[in-house]
């Protein structure tokens, strides 16, 4: 008889793992608690399109994302874009997608111009991440490239993005985006990223067909409460009030969940470990509008009294044409739960939101807004810290059979999909490979 293998989550970590487990012949089933799949990388449907609740594109060295894809035989869906990025300081804009944009960017003096461009070309000479564990993100910044190209570039979008955690991110975390971002460039030396046609949503009903194909399942407004376990064995898991017997589980939620989940079967100082590292909310609007802001595809905003770390039009990357020519365009913010900003109604947040966009774009008005979208994620960010490696929990708990699985584990890297799908696939060989021996 085949082991019965219940996943709970139903991300691209958890999809991932279903699926070559599931070919493997194991018996699949995939809890979701949410009324749809995908975690994070989820969509909601406008003008019959499926689009993403917070953003998402591909880089080109996106090794795992390709190769399912691949496995999938979805290769034709596979969209490669150039893309365009900029920066919004002291009120001004500044293209910033080439090099010879950088030589214009005079924010910083031609000295450090020069030193925040050669920046980029040392980063990808690191290969030993270890070495800069003990180092603060903005600590090292400043080592490389000066306090200038760090009050200027890097300081606003790091605490655009951690808030107060800003000065304690470890330096592996942007050594880790700087690293993916310069390797994602065309042979012209453009950054070219990459889609799925439809979308990410597109991708996961694929993932997910495919998933039954072979006699997996995936079950969405369905909640695990709590694990059982025998003898130091994995026996059940209770779904909504059901028992479900299960050989094999794995927990790919958010860490804070998962202990949840399993506090009653392990150890209290693996709990500890799980309950030890923090998350940032992220609170996303996503509007619909019948003009554009402007030609940028990633605006970052380097501006301090700005609530919103970057503008992204997503139809600066997509063809606009899909959404009814309608503009889409995401405001992030990453926050604490409790910020009074991820409180608000969806009404006053928008208004806060728009307010603020007006700042920006003088000529933008209320009436240029066709649609408008509220999501939030309670735990969308862990805040890598320095020497972050040493909080994180193994994937293989002390109760034989049970996994944890979170992007919460995924270190150097930080969060995304690339890398919650080769850690999905990883593990379901590991556990394939177990059950052989």
């Amino acid at each position: 008889m085949a082991k019965k293998v219940v996943i709970v989550g139903a991300g691209f970590t958890g999809l991932s793992m279903g699926l070559d487990l599931s070919k493997a012949g194991f018996d699949v089933a995939i809890y979701e608690q949410d009324k749809v799949i995908g975690g994070l990388a989820s969509t909601f449907e406008t003008e019959g399109q499926k689009l993403e609740r917070f953003y998402h594109h591909r880089f080109t060295n996106d090794k795992s994302v390709m190769a399912l894809i691949k496995d999938i035989n979805k290769e034709s869906s596979v969209r490669l874009r150039n893309t365009n990025t900029g920066m919004y300081y002291a009120n001004r804009f500044y293209k910033l997608t080439s090099p010879l944009d950088l030589l214009k960017f005079k924010p910083l003096s031609l000295f450090n111009r020069i030193r925040l461009g050669i920046l980029t070309l040392r980063v990808r000479k690191i290969s030993d991440w270890r070495r800069l564990e003990s180092l603060s993100a903005a600590d090292w910044l400043r080592s490389m490239a000066g306090d200038e190209v760090y009050r200027v570039v890097w300081e606003p979008l790091l605490r655009g993005k951690f808030g107060k955690a800003a000065e304690e991110v470890s330096a592996v975390w942007i050594w880790n985006k700087l690293k993916l971002r310069g390797g994602s460039r065309s042979k012209n030396g453009k950054e070219q990223l990459a889609y799925y046609k439809g979308g990410f949503g597109q991708l996961l009903l694929d993932l997910r067909q495919e998933i039954e194909t072979y006699g997996g399942k995936v079950e969405c407004s369905s909640k695990v409460h709590h694990i059982k376990e025998k003898n130091g064995q994995v026996h059940s898991v209770n779904v909504d009030g059901r028992d479900i017997n299960a050989d094999i589980v794995v927990v790919t939620t958010p860490l804070p969940l998962a202990a949840s989940i399993i506090k009653n079967v392990v150890p209290k100082a693996y709990l500890k470990k799980i309950t030890n590292i923090q998350y940032l909310s992220n609170i996303c609007f996503v509007l619909e509008l019948n003009r554009s802001l402007s030609s940028t595809y990633w605006l970052n905003v380097n501006d301090p009294s700005f609530p919103f770390v970057a503008v992204i039009e997503h139809t600066n990357f997509e063809e606009k044409s899909l959404y009814n020519n309608n503009h889409i365009v995401y405001l992030s913010k990453y926050l604490p739960a409790s910020d009074e900003l991820y409180k608000m109604n969806d009404e006053d947040a928008l208004n806060f939101a728009t307010k603020n966009l007006k700042r920006m774009f003088a000529d933008f008005d209320d009436s240029w807004i066709e649609k408008s979208h509220v999501w939030r994620a309670d735990y969308s960010q862990p805040i890598v810290v320095k020497n972050y490696s040493s909080y994180i929990p193994g994937k293989e708990t002390s109760i034989d059979g049970l996994y944890v699985n979170s992007m919460a584990q995924i270190y150097p890297e930080d969060r995304g999909t690339n890398y919650a799908i080769r850690e999905g696939r990883y593990l379901a060989n590991q556990i394939i490979q177990k059950s052989l021996t």
